[in-house]
């Protein structure tokens, strides 16, 4: 699996030139979307199916700051799979120095309400499944 790379752009940081907080949950978010298509399921297959996938919880622990055109380059890892909810967690670099590491989670929603995933989509919980494995 390839990290995802995202160079920082000019708007993406505050007066002092630092990249903004904020933008991390959006770098984690384009990682993620990455990630689901590299491994093929992606959001858009997901979501044209009927089924949405929210954040219910999030955390951030920024290291070190970024800048404008720093590339921060991000790995991503299922770490808990249920019925109903996944987790991820984030590893954001530039060249050699961690710069943020995070968690996400998330639900599975079709139309408003709870999704069994091994059930909907048993060949994404299974491939989900297996990078637990490794």
């Amino acid at each position: 699996m390839k990290p995802y790379r995202h160079e920082v752009k000019y708007y993406e940081c505050d007066r002092m030139g630092i990249t903004h907080h904020s933008n991390y949950v959006r770098f984690m978010e384009e990682a993620r979307v990455d990630w689901m298509d590299q491994v093929g399921f992606g959001y858009d297959r997901m979501e044209a199916e009927g089924v949405v996938s929210p954040i219910i919880s999030i955390e951030c622990e920024y290291k070190h700051t970024t800048t404008f055109k720093d590339v921060i380059e991000i790995t991503l890892m299922p770490v808990e799979v249920s019925a109903l909810k996944i987790s991820f967690e984030y590893t954001m670099k530039v060249g050699d120095t961690v710069v943020c590491t995070a968690k996400s989670k998330h639900c599975f929603l079709e139309n408003g309400k709870p999704v069994v995933i091994e059930k909907r989509f048993p060949e994404f919980y299974h491939m989900t499944i297996g990078y637990l494995e490794q």
